[in-house]
């Protein structure tokens, strides 16, 4: 009977923890649309469906690659160095269902170290070249590397600790980010001829501050579910919750990291920029992520918080130096944010290491048969760690990268570049289609049988009766005026109220973009001074005949005027005539409403 009780507990505990690595699967594939958004957001919006694809199709072409030959040379045994050749996981599977669920787990985490160089080669990459990679990175290299941390490696042996990737997955990525962005070259127009960077700023805040909250929502899943259990079978009839306790504290220590590194980040740009940086901003929240993903386990809070204050504010300088130092086009900050935070929290995670679990983890040596490590030899060994992961990504990818340049080639020409990736690798018009002027979008929408159709011409004898008054003077020999003013839009409704009470019929008003001498205030992105900064203006467009023009511009600059910079400015402009389209009127009569 207490035979019968204690394999139903194991049952049960293993249930429970193949549910619970599953669900965490699950987030960290959702962080696939993360990454969607974050560049897609950070990058122009004729890019936008290229960008998309290639984050589709990193994992729908690691997927099947990393099931074939990559899980097997990450953890089909082996050496030090690499795994087994393992085709379709076949051993794996014979030997243990709970392997498919490591498989799919692996997957996932094989796919986010693929899609960061996504957003570190936007724009200017060419798709066959970005499926290429996608293949190589999800058959080798996150394996070999992965094999030595995750798989049993040399590694792995020496004492090296990181509990969910901050080497294995996010450092892999940016390295292979910061070799693919150098060999590809900057953007058309990042640098000028003097060589000072230029800022490119992406096209929606919005959607990149969606994909952070998607990351940050999904990172828990990605650092909880790295316990990969919730119940542990400790024998004589009883299930333990060491694992469960172990998730909750990740989720606390992972969440600190994050929000202690965006207020970071946000500091560190308003002391340096004057205004607190948006897209900074939400790199400080991810860098934090990445940075804690190392140590999650085995730091407490304070140390969380002290790991995302530093990734929050190293991210800002660090991407500033890749940018105007190594001169490195970066559009999302995937190499400050991926490689260096990621090995920046793998160090710290050798600082900040608990006594307690540095106890635990050297039990856990002992009863290995490897000896104790002190707390300096630990750091020796993460230090060790970062360098070899970031040497043999750095030169495999090199050689990657190199041979996919001289076979199909790696970079789209010039002129699909500066055409945009949606139409020159996709034949897609834009993105945004509902945003484009189409010939159905202007054809009137289908009417309910038996009603009267109102946009059909009307016959001028059927059409509102109109009275035609006959000027005494021909509209040749009357001046008629036309009063652009541009301003602020906060000013349109003390704007249109003034004019009403002059006597204006008629207004037109556009929302507008523009500059004045001073080229709009002084702005940054992402570190880089903007050239220009479009300030949102409105233009108000009068064309007067019968109320004086004087009266129009005084009342207009009675009404505008504030003494600043940007109080707007009126244009004056001779109009020849002016017709009606309805009742054919013409010169000042066309100008009158009453009829």
């Amino acid at each position: 009977m207490t035979q019968l009780l204690t394999e139903s507990l194991a049952s049960t505990a293993q249930g429970v923890n193949i549910l619970w690595t599953l669900v965490a699967a699950a987030l960290v594939f959702f962080m696939q649309a993360g990454f969607a958004m974050v560049e897609t957001g950070f990058t122009r919006a004729k890019n936008a469906g290229n960008i998309i694809m290639k984050n589709l199709m990193d994992f729908a072409c690691g997927t099947p690659v990393f099931w074939c030959v990559g899980f097997g040379i990450m953890f089909g045994g082996g050496g030090a160095l690499i795994g087994g050749l393992d085709l379709f996981t076949g051993a794996a599977a014979a030997a243990d269902q709970y392997d498919y669920t490591t498989l799919m787990f692996q997957t996932v985490f094989c796919a986010t170290a693929a899609t960061i160089v996504s957003g570190a080669m936007a724009e200017r990459t060419r798709f066959r070249a970005y499926l290429l990679y996608s293949v190589a990175i999800s058959a080798l290299v996150y394996p070999v590397s992965g094999h030595w941390i995750w798989g049993g490696g040399w590694l792995s042996g020496l004492g090296f600790h990181d509990f969910a990737g901050s080497t294995a997955v996010h450092m892999v990525g940016g390295v292979a980010s910061l070799v693919g962005a150098k060999m590809l070259g900057a953007r058309i127009g990042k640098y000028g001829r003097d060589g000072k960077s230029r800022a490119i700023p992406g096209h929606s805040l919005t959607l990149g501050a969606l994909g952070v909250f998607i990351l940050w929502f999904c990172w828990f899943g990605f650092n909880g579910g790295s316990t990969t259990a919730m119940l542990t079978d400790t024998g004589g009839g009883v299930l333990g919750h060491a694992a469960a306790l172990l998730a909750s504290k990740v989720f606390v220590t992972t969440n600190l990291a994050a929000a202690v590194a965006a207020v970071a980040a946000m500091a560190v740009t308003w002391i340096k920029y004057k205004r607190p940086d948006v897209s900074m901003t939400l790199n400080g929240a991810l860098a934090g992520l990445v940075a804690i993903t190392a140590g999650c386990d085995v730091v407490n809070p304070w140390a969380a918080a002290v790991v995302g204050l530093a990734a929050g504010a190293f991210i800002v300088p660090s991407i500033e130096w890749i940018d105007k130092v190594l001169k490195t086009d970066d559009p999302v900050g995937a190499i400050g944010v991926h490689g260096v935070c990621g090995a920046l929290g793998t160090v710290l995670t050798g600082l900040l290491i608990s006594d307690a679990d540095l106890a635990a983890l050297n039990a856990g040596r002992l009863r290995e048969g490897a000896a104790a490590l002190s707390r300096a030899g630990f750091l020796g060994v993460q230090v060790l760690g970062v360098a070899a992961v970031a040497l043999w990504v750095g030169a495999a990818m090199t050689v990657i990268f190199f041979l996919i340049k001289k076979t199909v080639g790696l970079r789209v020409a010039a002129e699909a570049e500066v055409l945009g990736l949606d139409m020159a690798e996709h034949g897609l018009a834009s993105s945004y289609a509902d945003f484009l002027a189409s010939p159905e979008a202007l054809e009137p929408a289908p009417r309910a049988p038996g009603t009267k159709d109102e946009s059909a011409p009307v016959p001028v004898e059927q059409a509102i009766p109109v009275v035609h008054r006959k000027h005494p003077m021909p509209y040749t020999e009357i001046k008629f005026t036309k009063v652009d003013i541009v301003t602020k839009p906060q000013q349109l409704e003390p704007l249109k109220v003034a004019m009403n009470e002059v006597g204006i019929t008629g207004m037109t008003v556009t929302n507008v973009m523009g500059f004045g001498m001073q080229k709009g205030n002084q702005a940054y992105y992402r570190g880089v001074e903007m050239d220009v900064n479009f300030l949102p203006k409105i233009k108000l467009e009068i064309v007067v005949c019968k109320v004086p023009v004087q009266t129009v511009i005084e009342t207009a600059k009675t009404v505008l005027y504030t003494g600043r910079i940007g109080d707007g400015k009126i244009f004056v402009y001779d109009v020849e005539n002016v017709v009606k389209v309805r009742t054919g009127e013409e010169g000042y009569d066309a100008l009158q409403d009453v009829e």
